[in-house]
């Protein structure tokens, strides 16, 4: 019965438009969104010039990209705060329990996940490719645009997890954020807290609004796959 009464609790939440609630889904989203949209340049450029280059390095630099793959975002947390402390060396930027820090890293939990699907992506592309377009003379950066577009199945792919991945951790937000009410309280630190106080229904809420959205990125993924096969199937 306190089950069935929390869950009612927790869509009225959300249908009347509590603005606590949509505070801590704004947070969150926007951070992610933030700290997406910066580290998706970087990992995309650094994911193709690691597929088509050759250097000293190279592999140890692959499998350095793909084991942070599997860091604890608490460990990320835990760098990070040591760096934006009052006497760690990025502590005058005062980033520490503000959003900026809480953005900052969501950028290098990102950024592995982005860095690792390029790079698979650009790897499986034809060859082809890239020789055809130096033949005709096309620039570097020509050639990387040509490249991208070829692949963008596969990038898009990738930001979709990145997504999935900053949006849904909960030990760096909480450690360099602080969960500070109206703040820097994002969905899974304002879930952990009020399930320790007993109140389920903002849980709850927040947890059904965290299930749609990865229920709609798996979705937008399927789609994109259905569409890379389709375009596969035309050429």
């Amino acid at each position: 019965m306190a089950l069935t009464a929390a869950v009612h609790d927790a869509f009225l939440l959300l249908l009347t438009g509590d603005p606590v609630l949509w505070r801590i889904i704004w947070i969150s989203v926007s951070t992610s969104m933030l700290g997406l949209v910066i580290a998706t340049p970087m990992a995309v450029g650094a994911g193709y010039v690691i597929a088509m280059h050759q250097f000293p390095g190279r592999r140890l630099v692959i499998w350095l990209a793909q084991a942070a793959l599997s860091l604890p975002t608490v460990l990320i947390g835990l760098l990070l705060y040591l760096l934006l402390s009052r006497h760690g060396p990025l502590g005058p930027l005062q980033w520490l329990f503000a959003q900026p820090g809480i953005v900052a890293g969501q950028v290098i939990i990102a950024l592995p996940v982005l860095l690792a699907f390029t790079l698979t992506a650009v790897q499986a592309a034809d060859p082809r490719l890239a020789e055809t377009a130096i033949a005709h003379g096309a620039s570097r950066w020509r050639v990387m645009t040509t490249l991208l577009y070829e692949v963008r199945f596969g990038v898009m792919a990738a930001v979709i997890s990145g997504f999935g991945r900053v949006i849904s951790e909960v030990g760096c937000a909480m450690m360099v954020g602080g969960n500070i009410a109206g703040e820097t309280r994002t969905i899974t630190t304002a879930i952990a807290l009020e399930t320790s106080k007993g109140d389920f229904a903002q849980g709850i809420a927040l947890g059904i609004v965290l299930v749609t959205i990865a229920l709609a990125m798996n979705g937008a993924l399927m789609l994109l796959q259905g569409d890379a096969h389709a375009a596969r199937g035309r050429a």
